[in-house]
């Protein structure tokens, strides 16, 4: 059975103290660093992330229940949220005073929702009447006021890889105003509204910060709205709405991804493949955007393989009292206290562990028939040449030798890359060429005639 397992968690977690009630977990999805906050940091703080060599860790005074905590970009200055009215900053720049100095909202009455760096001195605030692009001065210990947008916001999200900050706005949620960050600036991108399944009446809030996401697939950022429908709708099952968000121009549905099952779901993105994890049946589906089906309308997907399991995984015993041939405790996959975060990244705040989702190919071959698209998928995913090696030999020897048909069909579709490879190599070179016969070329030699 385990070779049925086409997704793994991997082999190197990152570990830190689990959350307990001396010691809250946080996360900051744009460093992907997970702060351990013990006693509201008085007994101590440690920090970690998958590229750190060496966790960070200090103490802070404990001046109330932490509600945030986030490190700007290079870890030079430490955002601390205790309550809904401001902010406190820590220098962790070398030779700066480490005193914390704070900032209120300027908004009245405004209430803090939290708060995201853009750059390593540049930090929005999100409150419930809009949000407040400030610039951090740690030398002097002050902040100033770049820029404001006045809107009523119930809940926001924010992708750093692309520097987009979604807000919720009306009063059923589902009217979403993105903005776009760009050197110290803030640049408000055209609003769109998100379908939902019913109309409440009277209105109410109805869109959930739960049911999205926001998350680049093959290079175009998406909005991922994870749609539930009503119990007596003509279609009852979920599904997962693509909107395409580009910078310039209106956000449009783009893809509808049907689950054909209800219940609790979480999203990830590995690969340029979105993985649904469903909880109460605990497997997962992969879907990739970019393969159409024949028997569906224009843009809507079924599962790209039969539902599976994430691969078992066993956490190993640490500790003074571990008896060497003690066998590693096997992990609750799927647990209620599991977050998801984007686009590949799986918490255990009860057990202290920080996973990065894979997608395992092999075992791929022997659960999509239909060759032709199984070779489809395989050519857009990474590490995918040995797998498809061996597509290529099951179908031309073995018990699994298959048809002329067949043979042609995978044949054409790796000459078509070859041949998709080839020419865009020549272009490359005629363009190379071209730009060294203008003069600004540095590299074009001498001719002397």
């Amino acid at each position: 059975m385990s070779e049925e397992h086409y997704l793994e968690l991997c082999e190197s977690p990152v570990q830190f103290e689990h959350a307990s009630s001396v010691n809250n977990v946080f996360f900051d999805e744009a460093n992907k660093q997970v702060f351990a906050v013990r006693s509201g940091g008085a007994t101590g703080v440690v920090v970690k992330g998958p590229d750190d060599k060496n966790s960070i860790a200090f103490r802070m005074d404990d001046k109330g229940e932490v509600k945030c905590i986030k490190f700007s970009i290079g870890n030079k200055i430490l955002a601390v949220q205790r309550t809904s009215k401001s902010v406190d900053f820590i220098n962790f720049i070398p030779d700066y005073p480490h005193t914390e100095f704070s900032q209120e909202c300027k908004m009245k009455n405004a209430s803090v929702l939290g708060f995201c760096w853009t750059n390593w001195n540049e930090i929005v605030f999100i409150t419930d009447q809009g949000i407040e692009l400030y610039q951090v001065f740690p030398d002097k210990r002050s902040v100033k006021l770049i820029k404001s947008q006045s809107l009523s916001v119930n809940w926001y999200q924010y992708c750093p890889e692309t520097a987009v900050l979604l807000l919720s706005t009306s009063g059923q949620g589902n009217v979403l105003q993105p903005f776009v960050f760009r050197n110290g600036t803030l640049s408000k991108m055209t609003k769109f509204e998100i379908e939902l399944p019913v109309v409440p009446k009277p209105a109410k809030l109805s869109l959930s910060e739960r049911d999205i996401a926001m998350a680049t697939i093959y290079g175009q950022l998406y909005v991922m709205y994870l749609k539930h429908h009503s119990r007596t709708a003509n279609s009852p099952s979920a599904e997962v709405v693509l909107y395409h968000l580009p910078r310039e121009g209106l956000c449009k549905k783009s893809h509808v991804l049907k689950l054909n099952t209800t219940g609790k779901f979480a999203l990830n993105i590995v690969d340029n493949l979105v993985v649904v994890h469903h909880q109460s049946t605990q497997t997962s589906l992969i879907y990739d955007i970019h393969l159409r089906e024949p028997d569906c309308a224009l843009n809507t997907h079924q599962p790209v393989l039969p539902a599976r399991s994430i691969h078992p995984y066993r956490i190993p015993l640490t500790g003074p009292v571990v008896v060497p041939s003690q066998p590693p405790v096997p992990c609750q996959l799927y647990s209620s206290s599991w977050s998801v975060f984007q686009p590949d990244i799986i918490i255990s705040a009860s057990e202290g562990y920080l996973w990065y989702l894979q997608v395992k190919l092999p075992p791929t071959v022997n659960l999509q028939q239909d060759k032709g698209k199984l070779m489809d998928f395989l050519l857009r995913r990474r590490d995918c040449k040995m797998v498809i090696l061996s597509v290529c030999s099951q179908i031309l020897e073995g018990g699994e030798r298959g048809s002329l048909p067949v043979v042609a069909t995978v044949f054409d579709k790796l000459n078509q890359v070859y041949k998709e490879y080839l020419e865009a190599e020549q272009m490359y070179t005629l363009v190379s060429t071209s730009s060294c016969h203008t003069s600004l070329c540095p590299a074009a030699p001498l001719c002397v005639y």
